[in-house]
């Protein structure tokens, strides 16, 4: 396994920090818990899968994504296969060229190899040189970002019990009428307040779920049928269907992404 370049951060406490960018591997299941900084970071699993969720939802990115984290938003990490995690911290003078909000972007290969230099060993050769290729990255990071990985959250009371019971259990297959029943809302209240709150639909936000889901099964090893079953889709067809949507390839090019990037 390859040793840590630096450190990973391990907060303990939910308030602003300022952490080394850096580079390590962490195994499968590892926990930051939510904390903030006073700069911006971007978190890239160059293999593995990670899932950040801030009071806003939660964005997952594998291999092709990268967490975006402006100063002060409170926010968690969790990490699926063996993941070799990069950190770079953005400074605060330039986070104004990045959105406001945290957001998942979409990882070219000229943006990849930028991160993994920055956050890696390798010396500054000339001076300024790392401040030039951090101005690659955020040329990079111009770009409108990546919402199709984003699964919002709402603080209605009665939506946020219907989302945690599929949270609990994704692979049911409860209608939202019973859902509504459970938690004392009418279906077409709960219809209403999917779009109002969360910008989508009740399918796709349950989709979009199982898609998460699936990204921690496939990351861990799981096949892609095993996978379809444990995530509530009646066969692996839909299961590819679906992933491909919202992923951007197949479950099982993803999985040989994994292999190639030296993940599980």
């Amino acid at each position: 396994m390859p040793p840590s370049r630096h450190p990973l951060p391990e907060p303990s406490r939910p308030q602003p920090q300022t952490r080394p960018s850096g580079a390590g591997w962490l195994p499968h299941g590892s926990h930051l818990v939510p904390h903030s900084h006073v700069q911006g970071q971007l978190v890239y699993a160059a293999a593995g899968t990670l899932a950040t969720t801030t009071e806003r939802g939660t964005w997952v990115a594998p291999a092709n994504r990268m967490t975006w984290t402006p100063p002060g938003f409170a926010h968690s990490h969790r990490f699926y296969g063996r993941t070799d995690v990069r950190l770079l911290n953005i400074p605060v003078d330039l986070c104004g060229q990045l959105v406001a909000h945290p957001s998942v972007f979409a990882v070219s290969p000229l943006l990849r190899e930028a991160v993994l230099v920055l956050t890696g060993d390798r010396s500054e050769s000339r001076p300024g040189a790392h401040q030039r290729l951090l101005a690659v990255v955020i040329d990079e990071l111009s770009d409108t970002p990546e919402q199709s990985l984003h699964l919002p959250e709402s603080s209605d009371d009665r939506l946020r019990a219907v989302t945690d019971l599929l949270h609990a259990d994704p692979a049911q297959f409860t209608t939202l009428a019973e859902l509504g029943r459970v938690v004392g809302a009418s279906e077409r209240t709960l219809s209403r307040l999917f779009h109002t709150e969360l910008g989508m639909s009740f399918h796709r936000w349950r989709t979009t779920l199982r898609v998460h889901h699936a990204l921690a099964h496939l990351t861990n090893g799981m096949s892609v049928t095993d996978t379809a079953m444990a995530c509530g889709w009646s066969n692996p067809t839909s299961l590819i269907e679906a992933f491909t949507e919202i992923v951007g390839q197949t479950p099982g090019s993803y999985q040989a992404d994994l292999l190639r990037n030296g993940g599980k």
